[in-house]
């Protein structure tokens, strides 16, 4: 395959579970035009790669550019190398065994032998961050997602790291005081997510005699934020044991910064600040001045994504 062109570009993809959203990117990044779609979850396999065949191919004819490869970041524990999705939890159901190279190539005939790179989304949102956001030019990053669920990801040396199960950095399972009892989407009982994720948090806030009408995670913020006693022992128990986490991970890694993302990265500063002051009482005192940063990329699983393609395109 010929040299990549300036004017070539690649389409990336963020598969979630609620939303599906793309972008056709160029060689430096630049977004040059996006879409998103409802993610059909409930239809199990074959419609999630149906919607996704639908946004490409939408994609691929909106602009008057050479179309290179394809990258997809997706919920779900991923074999890179084959673009299979070796395990899902119920977010996406049916998802896990699904080859997703092949399906799209079924239903795109047009991709021909192009690289189609499938990474976890969380992995691929810290490729983003690493190319062109909060942690460019870092050697060392954890990268920690927040919100429906929690995620993570570890980059080291500009390279995000799988791991011999390609589970690195997932710090939504690592046992955490104060969750035993409560159940991850995994299965088990006692890990990270179940008290730390968006929707746990607002489980909490129920269980803890909070206003049973109250809908929604944001509307448990925001009575925290207005000072209701329930809603702040909730949202600071949710944010402490995510800094204990963090704590642990870096204490692990010795990155040179922690980057959160996610929905509850932007839930207030009682949430950080609970976060923050827990994640540094934890450290030890060489860590001490460890950065921790907000992700700067609104579309960081996209151009995540994106750069896996571009990766394969020079590979190949």
């Amino acid at each position: 395959m010929t040299d990549a062109q300036r004017s070539d570009v690649v389409i990336g993809v963020d598969l979630g579970g609620t939303k599906t959203a793309g972008a056709v990117v160029d060689l430096d990044g630049q977004v040059l035009t996006r879409t998103a779609v409802p993610t059909p979850a409930a239809g199990g396999a074959a419609a999630l790669l149906d919607a996704v065949a639908a946004l490409v191919t939408d994609l691929a004819g909106s602009v008057n550019a050479l179309v290179r490869g394809v990258g997809i970041g997706t919920a779900g524990v991923v074999d890179v190398p084959s673009g299979r999705i070796v395990a899902a939890t119920d977010i996406l159901p049916g998802w896990a065994g699904t080859a997703v190279p092949a399906g799209l190539r079924a239903r795109v005939p047009a991709l021909g032998a192009m690289p189609v790179h499938v990474q976890n989304d969380v992995d691929a949102h810290a490729a983003g961050e690493v190319w062109l956001g909060a942690a460019a030019g870092l050697d060392t990053v954890l990268l920690i997602a927040v919100g429906t669920g929690v995620g993570g990801a570890v980059v080291r040396h500009g390279q995000v790291l799988r791991g011999a199960h390609r589970m690195s950095g997932d710090v939504a399972h690592m046992p955490t005081p104060g969750a035993e009892g409560l159940r991850c989407a995994c299965g088990r009982l006692g890990h990270l997510e179940a008290l730390a994720s968006g929707p746990s948090l607002h489980r909490y806030y129920l269980a803890s005699g909070g206003d049973p009408h109250s809908p929604d995670t944001r509307d448990v913020v925001a009575r925290a934020q207005a000072g209701e006693e329930t809603a702040i022992r909730a949202v600071r128990t949710a944010a402490t044991a995510l800094g204990r986490a963090m704590a642990g991970a870096a204490a692990v890694l010795d990155p040179d910064a922690v980057i959160i993302t996610g929905g509850m990265a932007g839930a207030g500063a009682l949430w950080w600040q609970t976060m923050e002051s827990t994640f540094r009482g934890e450290l030890a005192e060489p860590l001490a001045q460890l950065p921790v940063r907000r992700a700067q990329l609104a579309d960081g699983a996209i151009l995540g994504a994106a750069r896996g393609a571009w990766d394969q395109v020079k590979e190949t």
